[in-house]
């Protein structure tokens, strides 16, 4: 009987459907090739990234039928990647839900109103960090946070004669703790997605770098105040005609105010008793829908589309501040406003689809696996292993200068060793926050490095030494990786414990 050989030398009977296993170069072709159709497709002709994706995708999958491998086995391992990424990417399109409703109602201006109130112009750059801290946790966005409160910070400081890059720095590293650890953050959900991971486990497990990263913040930050002087007079004028528009265009006088704070409530007390995400997204949008229309006079079909399509201002039109002038408002309020909705999801799952669509032809060509145990070869410990994740995350974001991507194809290649290596997957959820969301508006060429420095008027490189904490993270990854502080064992107790009974079984034989 003829045989088949294999690229690793094995033989098999002709009739088998035993595919060859790729060699390390074959193998690492696919990532090679995603890299340079993503950088060049990006950086030179400015193609969005879904087709640059799919373009990879297709390489990838022509790989593995060369191989010997269906086309039928690519579609079960992308319907598998999905079926197991649906919860959360559930959760992403509630997001938006809930944002939407959330600007509708109040909620989200007198968050801010509540931010911009608590400066002080003796503490301007530790008070910057402090109030988009707060915002971006509560709002899920640190471009949202960066774009209103943070242009609003930038004209007090500059009116003091306040650094602007340290300021500049300050605010980028408020928001992005935020955009770690809000369950309303798309890099929170998306990284949680990435690593197989609760997302609720993966925002605690994320406060054992990121807290300490931000005690770090607050200590810099009041120390590079002092070494300014605080008796220039500010000129708030922008400030106060900033938060006299919000009060003209919401109701938030107290003790109505309160009420503004249903959702945020709702949203807290089932993060904290760990209630399901989806039900208590739903609820707390349906609270915000309740006060919009009762409280704010937005029409129901307005609710719906805030909802649905997102917040606009000529929903003003309808309701009952109808003979406000919106033309008149400043720049920062529709920037703060317009946004929301199940529709500005969309593209993030888009993204998710096309990249899993990689991963998945990746996985059945055996071409993660080889590049996989090359490397585990010389990964001799955890630290190590945290240390290649770290690496491999900051390389991601700078060769795609997308998040979404770079914790797709992190997740997707070092999961399985974090599990074989009886770690729990949500060390690999936190390893990527810390190298790849808070490196990213420190990048130049990034979208979030562009849009930063664009929103601040300060240049990235100039601002990028005082956004200290994206570095800590990668800090205080490398520091509990290597000395073994924080970082989770599985146990009986973990979600990741059957699929590690399995994986051992598997080693076994």
């Amino acid at each position: 009987m003829r045989k088949q050989i294999n690229s690793s030398g094995d033989a098999g009977p002709v009739g088998e459907t035993k595919a060859r296993i790729p060699n390390l170069a074959l193998a690492m072709s696919p990532i090679v090739v995603m890299l340079v159709v993503i950088i060049g497709g990006v950086t030179v002709l400015d193609i969005r990234v879904e087709i640059l994706l799919m373009i990879a995708a297709a390489y990838a999958a022509l790989l593995s039928i060369w191989l010997g491998h269906s086309w039928k086995e690519i579609e079960d391992a992308l319907v598998t990647q999905f079926s197991k990424a649906f919860p959360a990417i559930l959760i992403v399109l509630c997001v938006g839900v809930v944002i939407g409703s959330w600007v509708a109602s109040g909620t989200i201006p007198l968050l801010v109103y509540f931010g911009v109130e608590a400066i002080s112009p003796k503490f301007i750059i530790v008070t910057a960090f402090l109030v988009t801290l707060i915002l971006s946790v509560a709002t899920g966005t640190s471009w949202g946070s960066v774009g209103t409160v943070g242009a609003a910070f930038i004209g007090v400081a500059t009116a003091m004669g306040a650094p602007l890059p340290a300021v500049a720095g300050a605010l980028v590293s408020g928001a992005y703790f935020g955009d770690k650890i809000s369950p309303l953050s798309d890099s929170t959900n998306l990284s949680a997605v990435a690593a197989g991971v609760n997302l609720y486990k993966h925002i605690q497990h994320l406060l054992w770098t990121t807290g300490p990263g931000a005690i770090v913040c607050v200590i810099v930050y009041t120390i590079a105040g002092f070494w300014y002087s605080d008796s220039a007079p500010a000129e708030v004028h922008t400030m106060d005609k900033f938060l006299h528009q919000l009060q003209e265009l919401f109701h938030m006088a107290m003790p109505f105010g309160l009420l503004l704070l249903i959702p945020v409530v709702i949203i807290v007390v089932g993060s904290l008793m760990r209630m399901p995400t989806v039900p208590v997204m739903l609820t707390s949008a349906a609270s915000a829908s309740l006060l919009a229309v009762f409280g704010q006079g937005f029409s129901l079909k307005d609710t719906a589309l805030s909802m649905m399509s997102g917040f606009t201002m000529d929903m003003f039109s309808t309701s009952q501040n109808s003979n406000l002038d919106v033309s008149s408002l400043s720049e920062a309020i529709p920037t703060l406003l317009e946004r929301g909705g199940m529709e500005s999801m969309t593209t993030i799952f888009l993204v998710v689809v096309c990249a899993f669509a990689f991963v998945a032809a990746l996985t059945v060509s055996g071409s993660l696996d080889v590049v996989m145990s090359a490397l585990m070869k010389v990964v001799h410990s955890n630290g190590q292993l945290i240390a290649v994740t770290v690496v491999g995350g900051v390389l991601l974001i700078a060769a795609t200068g997308t998040s979404t991507v770079s914790f797709l194809i992190l997740g997707g290649m070092l999961r399985h060793e974090y599990i074989r290596r009886g770690l729990e997957a949500r060390n690999l959820g936190r390893t990527m926050e810390d190298a790849v969301t808070v490196v990213e508006p420190i990048l130049p060429w990034t979208l979030a490095g562009v849009f930063m420095a664009s929103a601040l008027g300060v240049p990235t490189l100039e601002y990028a030494p005082w956004a200290v904490l994206c570095y800590s993270g990668v800090f205080f990854a490398l520091l509990w990786g290597f000395t073994g502080f924080a970082v989770s064992k599985i146990t009986k107790k973990s979600d990741d414990y059957e699929e590690y009974q399995e994986v051992k079984k598997c080693i076994s034989k």
